[in-house]
């Protein structure tokens, strides 16, 4: 038996949901299906930002906004101006959930559960006649005439259109190659970096505000670094992992990093600043304090790795101690040895290339009736919310063209 849908949805995630109610919003009488793999519909919404749910950024200007997308900034400009975090406050506020603002920009439910976003969405599918059907592992999709059969495991399904919501799932991806869609090959972007030096080995937890180098290429990042038991992670870190994803992969996760523990002084000016702190502070050990904006312990150890010990005072430096204490300081070398996923936010670059989706309408430039939304093309943020935004984006776009 076939069932027969006007328009089906292949994801139970966050892009999925969005997609299909705002198709039903406009157009009530349409029959629509959501198709879930998984036994459990939108188990990465419950594990995002730590079980609260980062829904979206507060960054309200598009062209501002589309600079946290490493893939697809370009592309994200028209869709922005569309629908934009703003946006996605006024429709979560319609649809019953409060948002707030947090200090860094992040937004979550004021509930601070992701429960409340799953609530918000299974009860809005079952309000407006949305099917929702787990344990639904497509196996196949092509296309008939003006229709599209999906076979899943268990039952075979036909439709006028079909939506694909499906995030990085390379069974999918490999369905779509086969059906003329270039997939841009996956690599993990938002990682944090493994080092093994005696530098940082004691100072889990320490952070600063920094600027890291990626040696031999263009990567830089400003932000803060936060050392941790295998190296070092934070947004600094962060960033750097996404917008080098297809660099670092190349590359296998070996490489060597320059940080600024100063962040904006260069080697000249934080020489020139020890000098003066020579004169000011003379009989002073120099390990004793940090005379700069970073926590003492980390200040010790830079110290130390200058070949300066612990009881030196000031007055005793010599000019060679100086300048390892400024290269300390100011472009310490470190040596990457592979990757950490961050947290459960598992995120890849990679997925249907961007030059084959119109996106005015979501739709694919190779065949008619077939739509993509969220994480399943190849664009990636940085961790913020941005992420999410995409899938809103996309979802709403998609669902005022059909």
């Amino acid at each position: 038996m076939i069932k027969n849908f006007d328009i089906i949805i292949v994801g139970g995630g966050a892009a999925g949901f969005f997609t299909a109610i705002n198709i039903a919003e406009k157009k009530p009488k349409l029959k629509i299906a959501i198709l879930e793999r998984g036994k459990e519909v939108l188990s990465k919404v419950r594990v995002s930002g730590g079980g609260r749910c980062n829904v979206t950024h507060a960054c309200f200007e598009p062209n501002e906004l589309v600079k946290f997308y490493p893939r697809g900034e370009k592309e994200l400009r028209g869709p922005f101006h569309q629908f934009c975090s703003g946006d996605t406050i006024e429709w979560f506020e319609k649809h019953g959930v409060e948002l707030k603002i947090e200090e860094d920009g992040r937004m979550f439910p004021v509930s601070n559960s992701s429960q409340t976003i799953i609530d918000c969405f299974l009860k809005a599918t079952e309000k407006l006649g949305i099917k929702v059907l787990t344990g639904q592992s497509v196996q196949s999709i092509f296309k008939k005439e003006n229709h599209w059969k999906i076979d899943t495991q268990s039952d075979n399904f036909a439709t006028e259109k079909l939506v694909m919501a499906t995030g990085s799932n390379p069974k999918i991806w490999e369905m779509l190659q086969e059906h003329g869609h270039a997939i841009v090959s996956p690599v993990p972007s938002l990682f944090t970096f493994n080092i093994k030096d005696s530098r940082i080995k004691e100072l889990p937890g320490v952070a600063a505000q920094v600027t890291v180098h990626v040696k031999d290429t263009k990567l830089e990042s400003i932000g803060p670094l936060l050392i941790t038991h295998w190296g070092m992670s934070g947004p600094a870190i962060l960033k750097l992992s996404a917008w080098g994803a297809r660099i670092l992969h190349d590359k296998n996760y070996q490489f060597t990093i320059f940080v600024n523990w100063l962040n904006d002084v260069d080697f000249e000016d934080a020489e020139k600043i020890l000098k003066d702190l020579k004169q000011e502070h003379a009989k002073k050990a120099v390990s004793k304090k940090s005379p700069f904006d970073f926590p003492n312990r980390l200040w010790e150890s830079l110290v130390l790795a200058s070949g300066i010990d612990s009881e030196t005072k000031w007055a005793d430096l010599s000019k060679i101690q100086l300048q390892n204490l400024t290269s300390q300081l100011t472009k310490a070398e470190f040596k990457v040895n592979g990757k950490s996923t961050f947290k459960e936010e598992f995120v890849t670059a990679g997925g249907i290339d961007l030059k084959e989706i119109n996106f005015k309408t979501m739709e694919s430039k190779i065949h008619e009736n077939l739509y993509f939304a969220g994480e399943i093309v190849n664009i990636d943020a940085i961790t913020g919310g941005f992420n999410f935004q995409n899938a809103w984006t996309s979802g709403f776009i998609l669902a005022q063209n059909i």
